[in-house]
């Protein structure tokens, strides 16, 4: 288990290195949203490719090849990731981008929770999404639909998916944006144990 979350931590990264290393160069300008969601955009494959790997992970020790489980994870899901992880991207910007010139908009303060909270349902959304296109060859539409579905077919999932999220938020407001990063798989393998039940009924009802 360890050999694998290592391997993976460190793939991720590297796959994702470039948007990371781009968000480093930015400020922690309003303005600079847009350009930080273009240097997300291989952060999506990247976390495909990991929840791929260590889905797969072996359970025999004369087995473990999980570098080339992430490389094939990556290789067949970058496309669909990237399909619905950059529409994600821009709609999370735009929401963003809204409450942190939110004065500046005349609209009555309650609209402020209202895009807060769609905000968290998307991210939540995402995360379900994510599983699905990690694990399965599905359409990015049904992918989509499949997402939407399980937010509320499978409350325990999903609360298991916000309280990652209620984690990652934390620990980068508190401590530092970096330990996120560098929990990555940690994170993901909890996600992806969390997500039991989403990808135990997608295998059951929704594949042949």
């Amino acid at each position: 288990m360890i050999h694998t979350l290592v391997t993976v931590e460190a793939l991720l990264l590297a796959a994702a290195s470039p948007g990371l290393a781009g968000l480093l160069l930015l400020g922690p300008e309003p303005s600079n949203l847009p350009l930080a969601a273009g240097c997300l955009l291989p952060l999506g494959p990247a976390l495909s490719a990991a929840l791929y790997a260590l889905h797969r992970r072996s359970r025999d020790l004369t087995d473990l090849h999980p570098a080339r489980a992430f490389w094939r994870g990556w290789r067949l899901n970058a496309r669909p990731a990237l399909a619905l992880w950059t529409p994600l991207l821009a709609w999370l910007t735009v929401i963003a981008f809204t409450l942190t010139h939110f004065s500046a908009t005349g609209l009555p303060g309650w609209w402020a929770l209202l895009l807060a909270a769609t905000g968290t349902g998307a991210l939540l959304w995402g995360a379900h999404a994510l599983v699905l296109t990690s694990l399965f060859s599905f359409r990015s539409r049904d992918t989509a639909r499949l997402a939407a579905y399980f937010l509320f077919r499978h409350g325990r999932a999903t609360l298991g998916a916000a309280s990652l999220l209620v984690l990652v938020a934390a620990s980068t407001a508190l401590l530092t944006e970096a330990l996120p990063a560098l929990l990555a798989a940690v994170l993901l393998l909890s996600l992806l144990h969390s997500s039991r039940p989403v990808i135990a009924e997608t295998q059951e009802e929704f594949t042949a």
